[in-house]
Order: C-alpha cells, then sequence, then structure tokens
C-alpha cells in the first residue's frame, strides 16, 4: 500500500510539473486547448450542472423572489426527508424547514435533483464591530443531460409551486426601519412583527359617506393596475389623514391594510440618517404595501420654512427651494448621542413620487397629522398626497358603531340624549369609547350610557367655560387698549398746553 501511495503521489507531482512547464514555455492556443481537453475529461467523471439561487442578488438591495419561492417548496419536503430542520410558526402551525447543508432529494418526472442550503461566510482580516456579511443561497444539482429540462420546466414548477405555498401560508407583516445603518445586516434596513389588528372599516366609527368613499377608492387602486400602466404613472396612491389626537387615524390604517391585505411598513424618520438611507429603505419596500409615516409634523422638520412670495406660484418654483429647508436636531434617543437627522424635504418628497419611488408596484403611502396647516403645501399637494381625510369629532352615526361594538346595542331610549349633546360638543371617539367600555364585570347599558351622557355634559360644560374666559380675555384686551389710547391723548394734550402756554410767556 505504501509503495501504491508513492506512486500516485509521484505521478501527480509529476504531472503538476508537467503543467507547470507548459504553462510558463508553450503559447496561450496550446493553453486554451487544454483547457477545453480538461474540461471535457472532467465532465467523464462528473457530469453534473450545478446551480446556485441567491437570497440577495450581486448589487441588489431586494430579497430574491426565487430564493423565497424556492424556500417555500421545499418546506413541504424537508419534513419527510431531512435530518437537521429549522421550526417556525406561521398561523399557530409549527412549520419544518431544510437547516443549512441538508440536501433534499426531488424528483419530478422522472428526472432526480438534489437541493441543499448553503452560506458564505466572507473572511475577516481585521477585527470589528459588525460581522461578517453572509451569502445564504440554494444549491441546486441535476445531471447534465436534463439541462433542457430543467430550466424549461423543473425550475417553472418550482417557482410556480412556491408562490402559490407562499399565498397559502402568507402572513401579513408590520414592519419598521432599524435604529441606524449600524444595526443593519444581510437581512436588510427592517425588522418584523406579525400584523394582527383586528380593525376593519365595519368597526370604525366614521361618518358612513366618508367611509364608504375611502372603501371605493381603495378598491379602486387595488384593480387598477393596467390603468395606471396606460395613464404613465407608477401603481401607488398617497392618503393624508389629518384631525384631532383620538379621532382613530391609526385604527384606520390598520383597517386599510386588512382591507387591502397588504403589509405595513412603519417608517420612524428620526432614525434615518440621511437622504441615501431613505432611499435604500424605499428599495427594500415591497409591493403589495403600505407606507406609514405617522405624525410626520413632528419627525422632522417639515412645517413649511420656505417664504412664499406668490400664494398663486407654481409647483415647480416651489420645489426648487426645498433643498434649503432647515433639518431638525432629533430629539429621542439620537440626540444624545450627538447625531442628527440629515433628511431633507426633498429626499423625503423623492422618496414619494421620485424615480426611485417606482421601484414596485402597488403601494399606499399614508402620512398621518394633528396640525395639516403646519405642513409644507409641495408635501401634501395632490399627486403626492391624492386624497385628504379629515377625521374630526364623534358625530351620531358613529356612535351608533360604537354601541354596537362595545355594548351590542343598536337603540335605547338614552340615544335622543345622546344624538342632541354630540352635536352641540365635541368629543373624540377615543372618548366615547373609554366612557362605553364596562369598568367592573357585567356592567349593565344604562350604566354605560349614563357615564357618557355625563362625559358629553361636562365637556359640553367646560367649553362653554373656555369660552367664556377667551371672550372675557378678550374684552380686557380691548379695554386695556382703549385706556392706553385715551393716557396717550390725555398725555398729548398736556403736552399741547405745556407748548402753548410756553410761546404765551
Amino acid at each position: 500500500m505504501d509503495e501504491i501511495w508513492g506512486l500516485i503521489g509521484s505521478k501527480l507531482a509529476s504531472m503538476l510539473f508537467v503543467w507547470a512547464m507548459i504553462q510558463r514555455y508553450f503559447p496561450h492556443q496550446l493553453h486554451t486547448i487544454i483547457e477545453k481537453f480538461s474540461k471535457k475529461l472532467a465532465k467523464l467523471f462528473y457530469p453534473y450542472i450545478e446551480v446556485r439561487f441567491f437570497e440577495y442578488p450581486a448589487d441588489s438591495y431586494r430579497h430574491s423572489e426565487a430564493f423565497t419561492a424556492i424556500e417555500h417548496y421545499l418546506t413541504s419536503k424537508s419534513a419527510i426527508q431531512a435530518r437537521r430542520l429549522r421550526g417556525d410558526a406561521v398561523r399557530q402551525s409549527l412549520i419544518l424547514k431544510v437547516d443549512e447543508q441538508e440536501e433534499i432529494c426531488d424528483e419530478f418526472e422522472g428526472v432526480k435533483l438534489v437541493w441543499s442550503l448553503r452560506k458564505i461566510v466572507p473572511p475577516t482580516k481585521s477585527v470589528s464591530f459588525y460581522a461578517a456579511e453572509e451569502k445564504r443561497y440554494y444549491f441546486l444539482t441535476f445531471h447534465g443531460r436534463h439541462r433542457s429540462f430543467v430550466t424549461k420546466s423543473y425550475l417553472k414548477h418550482v417557482l410556480d409551486e412556491g408562490k402559490a405555498i407562499s399565498l397559502r401560508n402568507r402572513q401579513r407583516k408590520l414592519y419598521t426601519n432599524c435604529t441606524g445603518s449600524g444595526d443593519s445586516d444581510k437581512r436588510g434596513a427592517w425588522r418584523h412583527v406579525i400584523f394582527e389588528h383586528p380593525a376593519s372599516f365595519g368597526t370604525i366609527a366614521m361618518d358612513p359617506n366618508k367611509k364608504k368613499e375611502i372603501i371605493d377608492d381603495l378598491a379602486a387602486f387595488k384593480k387598477g393596475k393596467e390603468y395606471y400602466a396606460r395613464i404613465g404613472k407608477p401603481w401607488k396612491r398617497g392618503y393624508l389623514l389629518y384631525g384631532p389626537p383620538g379621532t382613530g387615524k391609526s385604527t384606520l390604517i390598520a383597517a386599510i391594510a386588512n382591507f387591502l391585505r397588504y403589509d405595513i411598513y412603519d417608517i420612524e424618520l428620526t432614525a434615518v440618517q440621511t437622504n441615501a438611507e431613505l432611499r435604500k429603505l424605499l428599495i427594500g419596500i415591497t409591493s403589495k404595501s403600505v407606507v406609514v409615516i405617522e405624525d410626520i409634523d413632528c419627525s422632522l422638520d417639515l412645517t413649511g420654512q420656505r417664504k412664499n412670495k406668490d400664494e398663486r406660484g407654481d409647483d415647480d418654483e416651489e420645489e426648487k427651494n426645498l433643498v434649503t429647508s432647515l433639518k431638525k436636531q432629533v430629539e429621542e434617543g439620537e440626540a444624545s448621542k450627538g447625531k442628527s437627522s440629515k433628511v431633507t424635504l426633498s429626499g423625503l418628497l423623492n422618496f414619494i413620487d421620485g424615480i426611485w419611488s417606482a421601484s414596485s408596484g402597488e403601494r399606499l403611502i399614508i402620512f398621518t397629522t394633528n396640525y395639516v396647516e403646519k405642513l409644507d403645501r409641495a408635501l401634501i399637494r395632490r399627486g403626492r398626497m391624492d386624497m385628504h381625510i379629515e377625521l374630526s369629532y364623534c358625530g351620531f352615526e358613529g356612535f351608533k358603531v360604537l354601541a354596537k361594538n362595545y355594548m351590542n346595542l343598536e337603540s335605547h331610549d338614552l340615544f335622543d340624549s345622546i344624538r342632541s349633546l354630540l352635536e352641540e360638543t365635541n368629543i373624540t371617539p377615543a372618548d366615547v369609547a373609554e366612557n362605553l367600555m364596562p369598568k367592573v364585570v357585567n356592567e349593565d347599558v344604562e350604566t354605560c350610557l349614563e357615564r357618557l351622557i355625563q362625559a358629553l355634559r361636562n365637556s359640553k360644560e367646560e367649553a362653554r367655560m373656555k369660552a367664556e374666559k377667551e371672550k372675557e380675555t378678550k374684552s380686557m384686551k380691548k379695554s386695556n387698549g382703549k385706556n392706553c389710547k385715551l393716557k396717550e391723548e390725555a398725555a398729548g394734550g398736556k403736552k399741547a398746553m405745556e407748548k402753548s402756554n410756553g410761546e404765551d410767556n
């Protein structure tokens, strides 16, 4: 045996020596011929073809749809074949996925193929605070004689079946952006939780006509792919929700997402450091999504700092001055670290409807604010925020929805009193709901309604006292103004008399 291994080692050394001489002294054309011959020789011993499907394709921030489809396709086979599995929960059901370096054998129309999940970890030569970026990919191996069948039929079958499984098991998600670029890794700049908010248009306390208008607009948008393509606009739409606190802006967003069956991307602007980072977030947003920026008037300095010389000036002239908008020091978290957001109003406008905003279709963009008058007109103009929805105080129709939701009550003798009080005072749906909610077990309906009536009366009395106080303050200011004027006139008369007496002397 030792002699055999020695003979093999001697032969390999001789072959390597000859190959080194050929590379050094023989012409390039001979190298090409030898390489072709060696490849043909390799095919005789290893006639298999290998294909890799990366989780994130090269030079792309977006997750590969092919990788996701393959993952769902192999999930149905991994529980039977694989010995190393990864567990996950989907809709309260346990899902087992293939683990790294584990092989899954598949057979389709008599052709055998082998899948495995692998990863590449680049070596690090220096100590770093951030882990090296890992690249995961699915590795497919099959015999070379099946190349045409695999590329034309099998891969299409895998992608179609994987997408169908994904739709059946789909869980909608609520995403938020990372707190900074340093927190971003191979999974991208977004983190998510499962979106399970129960809100619907049937449970929202809103005027029925306004509710129907929103539903009709959303339905037209969802079916408008061909229409948007025909008019040459990206398939997206902007909503501006404004009104006092407690009027249901966040609840309406959840109801919209449930109606459309879209994911939600909740962007925290104060965690975004630059316009480039904001653009990277945009690229990572998938289609069928609701992009939300809540309380946008408090997020950055977007309150219209520019001087408007002509109220009727066109949008082009306005947008030329957007770059000069002042940035605001981030108040929570990052401010204590000495960091500030450099996101500008111009960068936000490009995020909404710039060239990059068309990178993924079927997207709804929603802004919320308590003070719409503070926002720059260029930010909320039609074309960016296409639909302006005012969420105001609770009316009687909204109250009936809440009474049905909280007490399963459609009519009562106290409803007439509540109707008249709602017409005379302002109260938010959140305050109405709080008073209708039982405070103790088995609290009766009359007690809840009486509590609401008392709250309405208190609100009415507070509004009356506030109005009287404001009226008294205005009266005092007016009286003080008259007294000051009389004193000025008296002082002027005294000076005139003194001047006249001086001239007489």
